[in-house]
């Protein structure tokens, strides 16, 4: 349920490729209102896009003075807002390594959005009071799957339609529901059944390139260390529908 003090947000990325053509989605949901908005760019990187987004949303946002918590499965974004920047401020925006300090410019935009003017230059109280909260990329979490959609959709050159409107009227009934309620326990036992079922094959996304493998093994080999989506089917019929969701 909506609190009329806090303001919600939901963030996400994509880039197909790495670089490669790239989106972000927003959603906010505040005073009974929800604006969904996105956008892309070309060449970019995922955590460029993951930035964007956060960037966006809080742009939109201005200078309310409520809560907000900003909902991201970025652990990038989170770690770097939350605690490097402050390292990397200190040492002339560099890393640990010495090596220059990636995606600085977003970086810098992002810190003074949070902190304002005076906080960044190392002086002055936050402007905002944000609480950055991970949540888990494709594990049923309708403003997760909803800022994916709309960033895979900008990523893709195809904008979804966005929604500006009543809270109300919003499709999405429950955008604010994040808790592990019966219906995503539910979904959870399915996904163990799924996940004892023998396999048919296994479906790979990497660089926005589909394929398909016999063993797990060979999509392992593809998808490790990747940005990558993967899937079992269970049957043809099974992966010719998950390369139908992925085109």
């Amino acid at each position: 349920m909506e609190n009329k003090n806090t303001i919600y947000i939901f963030t996400d990325g994509s880039s197909l490729g790495n670089p490669g053509s790239g989106g972000w989605g927003a959603i906010v949901v505040a005073d009974g209102n929800v604006k969904e908005f996105g956008g892309g760019e070309n060449p970019t990187t995922n955590n460029r896009m993951e930035l964007s987004a956060a960037i966006g949303a809080l742009k939109f946002v201005g200078n309310a003075e409520k809560q907000i918590i900003l909902h991201t499965d970025s652990s990038y974004v989170i770690n770097g807002i939350t605690k490097w920047i402050w390292g990397w401020k200190k040492n002339n925006w560099t890393t640990s390594t010495k090596s220059e300090v990636i995606n600085r410019d977003l970086w810098e935009e992002l810190f003074v959005l949070v902190n304002g003017a005076a906080s960044a230059e190392g002086y002055g109280e936050p402007r905002k009071k944000i609480e950055w909260k991970y949540v888990g990329g494709h594990i049923g979490v309708a403003g997760n799957n909803r800022a994916d959609q709309i960033a895979v959709s900008f990523s893709k050159g195809k904008p979804e339609k966005l929604f500006d409107g009543n809270f109300a009227e919003y499709p999405i009934k429950n955008i604010l529901d994040i808790s592990h309620d019966a219906e995503q326990k539910k979904d959870r036992s399915e996904s163990r059944a799924h996940s004892k079922a023998k396999a048919y094959s296994y479906v790979s996304l990497v660089d926005g390139k589909i394929m398909t493998h016999k063993t797990w093994a060979e999509c392992e080999v593809r998808v490790k260390g990747k940005k990558a989506k993967f899937k079992k089917a269970l049957s043809k019929e099974d992966e010719e529908s998950i390369i139908k969701e992925w085109q």
